[in-house]
């Protein structure tokens, strides 16, 4: 393994440097889906380019798309003998409204105690840095060559869902040959709880339309003679779950990968217990698939969820209407192994066994993604942990995510590799929202993990 110290020494001594330079780069307010902020996107992108290039990497451009450039660049001098990695992050943030709930100005990174308030602190142009100043960390020390070959692919549409990124990926294919991508975009469990992702959940996303009577008709008139797609639609939803909280369309489970016994006791050591998830989410009581804990069900357990639900009148005061047509929007969380195209195929096959003839229906398909997974026992995880149980102290934590990261599985079907989740943001960073904050001790630990994971990887 490699020799750190060094490394380690330089990020303790310029830790309020790295802060400084990081608000840099917080100052430009690179939101993507905002048209008027098209020049600071390219700042932020160039900014990135910049800084990458007085790091000794090689080949560093600022790449075109349809839409906000990549920033790419490469330090390939470890040599043949090391790993490849392929280093994702993006540098564009949400929009900051509403600006009236923010103390401090949103783009004027502000210190209060530990804390580093701005947009982007966190999700991720903080994590992006975080890793910048481990390589600078190493590179200051050690020399141009690092202990191992790394590409930097940093994008600039996350936050919009990546609409260039798979023709990107296709594109530059041989380019970013890698052995395994490290992706910062996550965080840990708590700042005293580290912990690697390891798995996340894909999703598939439709809209159900019922049609009726041609007509929204008076209900007093035609109610009990012509059936209501309202009342068909509440019925249909409400039929695709069981009494044991499981989803009941034809074949759903088939593929759904089971929990072993040794990977369900390292999810219930999370400090996530059934009270956490109510104190949380401020429910008055937990429900789900029976058998499973709540940290399971919430991570590593398929879902069908109702995101929206309309039909007939819906505004003040009264209207006695049958409604002409029903819908719903309905979204489905995925577990590995879970074909999105499957799950659309078993949902048509429930419709067409449930609904009724009085009325007609349609799906429209949104947007689907796989769910992935890396092994917990490969060496990139094994040497993740051990870089976080040097820098923590304790032993660190296995963790899935419940949610859905689509750039992990588009790297994953279109370069063949993994991805590592080892990013550093905390739970309460209030991300998207008001007020988003990095936690300053926990960024400095990040940069040292860096340094032992790349270090240890060589």
């Amino acid at each position: 393994m490699g020799q750190p110290d060094e490394g380690l020494a330089y990020a303790r001594g310029h830790r309020e440097a790295f802060v400084e330079h990081l608000k840099e780069l917080l100052r430009i307010p690179s939101v993507s889906t905002a048209p008027e902020h098209t020049g600071d996107m390219q700042r932020a992108a160039e900014w990135v380019a910049a800084y990458v290039k007085t790091l000794g990497f090689q080949n560093v451009q600022v790449m075109p798309t349809a839409m906000h450039p990549v920033v790419y660049g490469e330090n390939l001098r470890a040599g043949a003998g090391k790993p490849t990695l392929l280093v994702y992050g993006h540098y564009d943030v949400q929009p900051a409204e509403p600006l009236e709930l923010w103390t401090t100005g949103a783009f004027e990174p502000t210190q209060r105690g530990d804390n580093l308030y701005a947009r982007g602190a966190s999700d991720m142009k903080g994590q992006v840095v975080c890793f910048l100043k481990a390589v600078e960390s190493l590179v200051k020390t050690s020399g141009e060559a690092l202990p191992v070959n790394l590409k930097l692919m940093i994008e600039g549409e996350e936050e919009i869902g990546s609409p260039s990124l798979p023709a990107f990926l296709k594109e530059k294919k041989d380019l970013l040959k890698a052995d395994l991508c490290l992706n910062g975009d996550g965080g840990i469990v708590g700042a005293d709880a580290p912990s690697i992702t390891y798995g996340l959940r894909g999703i598939a996303y439709f809209e159900i339309r019922l049609t009726g009577p041609a007509t929204d008709l008076h209900s007093g008139i035609f109610g009990g003679a012509v059936q209501n797609p309202a009342n068909v639609l509440a019925k249909l939803i409400a039929g695709m779950h069981d009494a044991e909280g499981r989803v009941t369309l034809p074949g759903f489970y088939d593929k759904v990968r089971a929990l072993d016994a040794d990977e369900r006791k390292e999810l219930n050591r999370l400090p996530t217990p059934d009270a956490w998830w109510i104190k949380s989410s401020g429910a008055p009581a937990l429900a789900g698939e029976a058998g499973y804990t709540a940290t399971e069900r919430a991570t590593a357990r398929p879902t069908l969820d109702v995101n929206g639900i309309w039909g007939g009148f819906t505004g003040k005061g009264s209207k006695t209407v049958l409604p002409s047509k029903a819908s719903a929007k309905v979204s489905m969380r995925l577990v590995p192994d879970q074909d999105p195209e499957a799950v659309y195929a078993s949902l048509k096959a429930y419709l067409k066994q449930h609904a009724p003839p009085t009325v007609t229906w349609e799906i429209e398909q949104f947007g689907s993604v796989r769910a992935p997974i890396v092994d917990r026992k490969s060496r990139a995880v094994k040497v993740g942990m051990e870089a976080l149980q040097k820098v923590w102290k304790t032993e660190p934590f296995f963790a899935r995510n419940g949610g859905t990261v689509p750039v992990v599985s588009q790297i994953q079907d279109t370069l063949g590799i993994d991805s590592l989740m080892l990013g550093f943001g905390l739970p309460d960073d209030n991300l998207h929202a008001p007020n988003e904050k990095l936690h300053l001790p926990t960024f400095h630990r990040g940069v040292e993990t860096y340094i032992h994971f790349l270090s240890h990887m060589g």
